[in-house]
């Protein structure tokens, strides 16, 4: 992808508060199954995007918070969100790739991801991440999830474009355990997650995009492209979607 797709592709995803699907509840469900974070915790979010679910984490406890993302504009709007959000003392925005991490091996007590374990791949990010968690420390992740064995010709071709990682349920709980951890719980996003947080937000805010881009190709095939994405899911979700993983380090 060359560099001027992933600028319109920030630009597209910085105009929404989320850039991947989630919620605030679903934060604090996954938060749920975490044991013994204390204020002298560390929590790193990586590939945070905008920091949304960062913020939340930092409320939901008393620990630092790190968000890590790749780009730079993404960081400067949670900075932004940091600095109106009386949690200055305990979240801290970063620049930084999930592959390459600024942290002491067994520094942190929490590693987090909604959505962007792909970038690195699943089993590959948790074997990587492990070395930098605390004995007894956890992982909690939100990946792309198959709901059954079987599905449509067109939805599984779909998704060996966008992402061959993708895999069954039980597989990726296998996955967690091969990567040295015990499986603590995982649990199905619901659709709301995708529906009215990921997509809709999208649909209000194409035109403007495309107007602030007008005459650029590239910016037109992007929103065609996710567009399509939007139809995939509302003709096929039954048979896919984001599952959180939750794991513990042993």
């Amino acid at each position: 992808m060359c560099d001027i797709d992933l600028k319109l592709i920030c630009e597209y995803y910085s105009k929404i508060d989320r850039q991947g699907p989630g919620s605030p509840e679903i934060t604090r469900k996954a938060l749920s199954f975490v044991n013994g974070l204390e204020p002298a915790s560390k929590i790193a979010d990586l590939g945070c995007g905008t920091g949304g679910q960062s913020m939340e984490l930092a409320r939901a406890t008393e620990g630092q918070v790190y968000g890590l993302d790749l780009f730079p504009h993404f960081i400067d709007i949670f900075q932004k969100n940091i600095n109106a959000s009386g949690l200055q003392n305990r979240l801290t925005a970063l620049v930084g790739s999930m592959d390459k991490l600024p942290f002491q091996e067994e520094e942190l007590d929490l590693v987090w991801s909604e959505g962007a374990i792909y970038n690195i791949g699943f089993e590959e990010g948790l074997q990587y991440w492990r070395r930098f968690l605390k004995k007894d420390g956890y992982v909690a992740v939100s990946e792309a999830s198959w709901f059954s064995r079987e599905r449509p010709k067109e939805i599984q071709d779909f998704w060996e474009r966008e992402y061959p990682g993708i895999d069954t349920i039980p597989n990726k709980m296998a996955q967690m355990q091969n990567a040295g951890y015990s499986l603590v719980a995982s649990f199905v996003l619901p659709d709301y997650c995708w529906t009215e947080n990921f997509y809709k937000p999208q649909i209000s805010m194409q035109d403007s995009f495309l107007k602030e881009n007008e005459g650029s190709k590239a910016a037109q095939e992007l929103v065609e492209s996710q567009n399509f994405e939007m139809r995939m899911y509302e003709q096929y979700k039954k048979y896919y979607g984001y599952a959180f993983y939750i794991g513990r380090k042993i």
